[in-house]
């Protein structure tokens, strides 16, 4: 019998500049609940990690976007945006 793949995480709601995760995670992706001209910029590391994206203007809807970060996730919001973070901590 074949394994189960389930993609799943716990959801964080932001609506400006904030960390997403605690520690170490990995990213599923985000859901965009509303937005005004609002950009993001995601960061491994904390608010002066690594850019692991460029400055994005997403559109309202869900964003698939898997990745891993070593440290804390950062979302960097500018102008209005209201989005919903998926994501699985790594175990330690």
């Amino acid at each position: 019998m074949a394994a189960s793949i389930v993609e799943s995480g716990s959801p964080v709601l932001i609506t400006s500049t904030n960390n997403v995760s605690t520690g170490a995670c990995t990213l599923l992706g985000f859901y965009v609940n509303s937005t005004s001209t609002g950009t993001l910029v995601l960061r491994d590391g904390g608010s002066g990690g690594t850019a692991i994206s460029g400055t994005i203007t997403p559109a309202i809807g869900f964003h698939r976007f898997p990745a891993s970060t070593n440290g804390i996730l950062h979302a960097t919001i500018a102008n209005t945006l209201d989005v919903t973070f998926f994501f699985a901590n790594q175990a330690s």
